[in-house]
């Protein structure tokens, strides 16, 4: 029996695939789940046209990443915050933080905080760079630099 997966079946494929089960395997437990779906001449030709249209989707999200990082790039920004004598500041400054007055500097789209990767909020003065992941594919660097604040 053919059947189309809808699901990942462990041992036996991923969504998409199409699979040649055991009769009964397939009526007793994959389509009543359902995990997959009859591989008929209608559902196959559905698939490809499926296949096609998350391709183009997929081409557009990365062209439009790629878009979008042209206008990051060289992007610097400033934050002034209070700080001891030591150089630590008193807060921090956020992934949140990061998006919010990235986004408010001129772009056409709005940066969110989990685009900002940043392993913890910065906590000293100084200058980091902050990578801005907007695709699996497509990352780019920002200066970031905290000063401190003039009482």
């Amino acid at each position: 029996m053919k059947l189309i997966l809808r699901k990942t079946v462990e041992n036996l494929g991923d969504p998409g695939e199409i699979v040649d089960v055991a009769a009964g395997y397939g009526r007793n437990y994959l389509l009543p789940q359902g995990l997959a779906f009859e591989a008929s001449e209608a559902n196959v030709r559905l698939l490809e046209e499926e296949k096609v249209q998350a391709e183009e989707r997929s081409r557009h999200d990365y062209l439009e990443a790629k878009r979008r990082a042209s206008q990051l790039d060289h992007m610097s920004l400033t934050f002034h915050a209070r700080a001891g004598e030591d150089g630590k500041l008193f807060g921090s400054v956020t992934a949140g933080d990061i998006a919010d007055r990235a986004s408010v500097e001129g772009l056409s789209f709005t940066v969110g905080k989990r685009h900002v990767i940043l392993d913890e909020p910065l906590k000293a003065l100084g200058e980091s760079r902050v990578v801005i992941r907007l695709h699996p594919e497509v990352e780019v660097e920002i200066d970031v630099n905290v000063e401190r604040e003039e009482d």
